[in-house]
């Protein structure tokens, strides 16, 4: 039987107002999650977990504390009250804090509409290991597939509940289904590895199993005999697998936050072109069939349609109501917080405005450099904007592929490299953030 999750975050402020606190905030989560793995077509990992977390968050005048516990019983919420009391009285006072005002606060208070969980009933186990067997099989069944790394399929569900005492009580529920295959060519140290996967709300927009291992195959195949690039000054192509992370910079470094510590190279951009002219980045926080769409934030304030980026000019700061006080501005309603945490700016759904050429004409375009498909590690300076990647993928010649690269370095600055961006048109639709592929100009690669 599901906890009533409402009764439980009452309890707690219920609690924390009794142990001595001005106000309070709590959040109440309860979720499932079950992976199947397998190996040569046998079961190989099962994992299954069930739990319950409470959050706690209480005001003492300007001072605040935060506990968590995964016991719901009474004597536990009481001793998290009086223990997040005593400790919000040691803490150190910030004139910043402070629950939203009642007529901030949404009035939508569910998801519904937002289609963020499946209402199907959860999968069976031999379910998911037979959608890991067919992703499997599928990639083996390609000559020069030497063996295939992992093949998993997941599925998780969680329900959320948040109440305040300035009168806030809404929750939402949200489901997750997901199938990974990661295959293998050559071997030693001609190894050569690539992936495929697919997550998604409704197992019914979920890709066949067989389309995810056949897409890991072939992926890895085309990496075999891979080598090092020439070093020097190219363009360079982030495909679109891997391409949000770069836009990931930007938006990190627009985040309330670093902003305030003075910490982001992008503390001085406000109101400065930092995209090309005719870009934008938007923010739509009740896009349909999407993980991070919600109607209102961890502080309870509604979510609104924002630009983040308007025709290439950087309009503002990603904010929840702390560092939008600090910074003297109104927040984003982009709180977000965990059980033992207070809240911080998070982004929901963004997308970069998609260009009119495919990723095959863009590397036409770009005529010689790098096409990156896979990054690893990460050098990024956050108050220079100075960028430094490991990176693989193919090396294109007069536009088109000529052979796969691994074991190079790709650097520049961030600030000048965003400038250079020219998008494709390949974004995928149902994720959250939706970045094509990205032809940036003039980093410099060190390979052979």
């Amino acid at each position: 039987m599901q906890q009533d999750l409402s009764v439980l975050t009452d309890a707690l402020l219920t609690a924390a107002t009794k142990a001595g606190a001005d106000a309070a905030d709590a959040l109440a989560s309860e979720g499932r999650a079950m992976q199947i793995g397998v190996r040569n077509g046998a079961l190989e990992e099962t994992e299954r977990s069930e739990g319950l977390d409470l959050g706690l968050r209480v005001l003492v005048g300007q001072r605040q504390a935060c506990v968590s516990a995964s016991d719901m019983s009474d004597r536990t919420i009481t001793e998290m009250a009086e223990r997040a009391v005593a400790m919000a009285l040691e803490a150190p006072e910030d004139p910043y804090i402070g629950l939203a005002d009642p007529g901030q606060l949404a009035t939508k208070r569910d998801a519904d509409g937002l289609e963020r969980a499946d209402p199907g009933a959860e999968p069976e186990a031999a379910s998911l290991q037979e959608d890991a067997r067919r992703a499997e099989a599928a990639a083996l069944a390609f000559d020069g597939i030497s063996q295939v790394e992992s093949a998993s399929a997941s599925y998780g569900a969680t329900r959320v509940h948040l109440a305040a005492t300035n009168g806030f009580s809404g929750g939402y529920a949200r489901t997750d289904r997901s199938v990974v295959c990661v295959a293998i060519t050559g071997e030693g140290t001609d190894m050569e590895r690539d992936y495929s996967y697919d997550s998604r709300i409704f197992q019914s927009d979920l890709k066949s199993p067989e389309e995810i291992g056949r897409e890991a195959a072939e992926r890895t195949l085309s990496r075999a005999g891979a080598k090092q690039p020439p070093t020097g000054a190219y363009p360079v192509l982030y495909d679109e697998r891997i391409s949000s992370g770069l836009i990931g910079h930007l938006l990190s470094a627009s985040n309330g936050s670093s902003i305030a510590r003075g910490s982001s190279w992008l503390r001085d951009a406000l109101g400065t072109e930092v995209l090309p002219k005719g870009l934008s980045i938007t923010e739509d926080p009740h896009r349909k069939r999407t993980s991070a769409s919600r109607y209102f934030d961890a502080e309870g304030l509604p979510t609104q349609k924002r630009a983040i980026v308007e025709d290439g000019v950087l309009m503002g700061w990603t904010l929840d109501l702390a560092n939008a006080r600090k910074l003297g501005m109104d927040s984003t309603a982009n709180a977000a917080r965990g059980p033992s945490a207070p809240p911080s700016p998070s982004l929901t759904n963004v997308d970069l405005t998609q260009g009119p050429l495919s990723r095959a004409e863009l590397m036409a375009k770009m005529g010689t450099g790098l096409l990156v498909t896979s990054m690893m590690g990460s050098s990024i300076n956050p108050t220079t904007g100075d960028y430094s990647r490991g990176a693989s993928g193919f090396w294109v010649e007069n536009g088109e592929i000529a052979y796969p690269v691994n074991e190079c370095t790709i650097a520049g600055n961030l600030l000048e490299m965003l400038k250079t961006l020219v998008p494709a048109n390949d974004a995928k639709a149902h994720l959250s953030r939706r970045v094509p592929s990205l032809l940036v100009e003039g980093l410099t690669l060190a390979g052979a």
